[in-house]
């Protein structure tokens, strides 16, 4: 009896011993787990590959903009000043961490104008600013400003069929990295605006003819623009990076053009506006360059509301276009300025301007010679059929197989002014327009950064597929989980 009493105690000592074990063996294998995961945790944190695997490679930087930040040496501050309920808040944060992600230099703070009314008034005070929506930039101490409303491009193709603008693209790296470029440049590109022939006005703020708003365009992108009088300075400024002559209804003076033809065939830049009607003695310059200028308006009734107005999105291949893909422009009766047909026969300089079509209207429209006329109808002994070529580019320089570093000359003629007036600044036109002084300002690496197609991706349902969906989630789904639950449960019991 007794020896049974000390085998029962010592069996007794033994279960707890193995209880014992078994306790400390799963606390260590608890530890270990634990163990494992911080060190998994911060090996990840410190060391880490990112990877965009969407299809759409929405927030993938371009590399271009990538060897911008690559060569940044200086902190650029970055103040995401938005209310949280912004449509494209998310967009920006998100690429701005790819920013962040590529150079060090990059440094991201967020302002919430409702919650931080103190850091709300110290950046009106710090930036001068007085909106809401904003991305600032600054560096150096000099400061960029991107609009909310700037980010995304509406497309108006449904408006003809009755249906909204819906956003087409993304335009964030394109502004993003624009803003750090012109932070990195010490002094900004002059653009003078011609005026005293009767020129659209940058100081106008009238919706029809004013252009304020595309010189404020310009001046978001890093530009400093200003207006020109010839006869008070009697020659192109000598800090003009480019000249705008933007529709001019009386006629230059020859010693201006004669300024103007000599300034541009030294290594000038120059864009002319024009409207159908007259040329302002503008016709041989342009001729020089291998452009002719056509009257009569071009008119494509079935890309048109008003029948005015044209929605063009055929454009040729060229730097300026490159960014455009999707993107369309509005022009008012727009005159046709088409590049110069050649004769097979006759031997061309070396030294000839290469011209290259950026806009054409569609294979339906027609070059209208009775502006009259109303309704227009094309007529086929006096109208000629489209394409229609409304806006070229031209080159001079040192021919492309010539090892020569010469600056060339440049040319961009657009053959309406109205689609740059203040209320016209819808669809693509202040794109093109910026897209155009860019290369005119060989600044071709804010050009080259195409906005990102916003793809809207809807789910159809009838309402029996939607009841389905209602009666799998909330009452088949949870019960099986409940079922199986209670059936383990019940298992264990017995």
């Amino acid at each position: 009896m007794k020896r049974e009493r000390e085998n029962l105690s010592a069996d007794q000592r033994g279960g707890v011993g193995r209880r014992i074990a078994l306790g400390l063996n799963a606390g260590a294998a608890v530890a270990l787990a634990a163990a494992l995961v911080v060190m998994v945790n911060y090996l990840s944190h410190r060391h880490y590959v990112r990877s965009d695997i969407s299809r759409s490679q929405f927030y993938t930087l371009s590399d271009k903009t990538r060897s911008l930040l690559a060569s940044l040496t200086s902190a650029v501050d970055v103040v995401v000043f938005f209310q949280p309920d912004h449509p494209s808040l998310e967009d920006v944060i998100n690429l701005l961490k790819e920013y962040q992600h590529i150079s060090p230099h990059i440094r991201v703070d967020r302002v919430d104008p409702h919650r931080d009314i103190g850091r709300t008034e110290a950046l009106v005070r710090q930036y001068d600013i007085n909106a809401i929506n904003l991305v600032i930039f600054s560096s150096l101490g000099r400061t960029k400003v991107v609009n909310g409303e700037d980010l995304v491009e509406m497309d108006f193709s449904d408006v003809l069929a009755g249906e909204s603008p819906r956003p087409s693209s993304f335009r964030g790296e394109q502004l993003f990295t624009s803003a750090i470029h012109s932070l990195t440049q010490e002094r900004p590109p002059v653009v003078y605006f011609l005026r005293g022939h009767g020129e659209r006005d940058i100081n106008d703020r009238d919706p029809y003819t004013g252009y304020s708003a595309i010189a404020q365009h310009a001046r978001r992108d890093n530009i400093e623009v200003r207006d020109l009088l010839l006869s008070e300075t009697r020659q192109i400024p000598a800090d003009a990076s480019a000249l705008v002559i933007p529709g001019p209804t009386k006629n230059l003076a020859e010693a201006e053009i004669d300024l103007i033809r000599a300034w541009l065939n030294n290594s000038g830049r120059l864009m002319i506006l024009l409207d159908n009607g007259p040329t302002a003695g503008l016709r041989p310059l342009i001729e020089e360059w291998g452009i002719r200028l056509q009257d009569g308006a071009a008119v494509d009734p079935l890309r048109s509301l008003t029948g005015l107005d044209i929605f063009v999105s055929d454009y040729g291949i060229h730097p300026i276009t490159k960014g455009l893909r999707d993107i369309a422009t509005v022009f008012y009766l727009p005159r046709a300025v088409e590049p110069e047909a050649l004769s097979g026969d006759t031997p061309q300089p070396v030294d000839r301007p290469r011209v290259t079509v950026l806009a054409r209207t569609s294979p339906d429209s027609w070059a209208e010679s009775d502006l009259e006329q109303r309704p227009m109808r094309f007529d086929a002994a006096r109208d000629r059929r489209g394409p229609i070529s409304i806006a070229v580019a031209a080159e001079r320089g040192a021919a492309p197989h010539l090892e020569m570093s010469l600056r060339p000359s440049r040319l961009v003629v657009f053959g309406d002014t109205d689609f740059l007036s203040n209320g016209a600044q819808s669809s693509g036109n202040a794109d093109f327009f910026l897209s155009a002084l860019n290369w005119l300002l060989e600044r071709e690496a804010l050009m080259a950064i195409s906005p990102k197609p916003i793809e809207e991706i809807r789910l159809v349902m009838t309402r029996e597929q939607v009841s389905r969906v209602f009666w799998f989630t909330t009452v088949i789904l949870p019960g099986l989980i409940a079922a199986a639950g209670a059936g383990v449960w019940w298992q264990r019991r017995t």
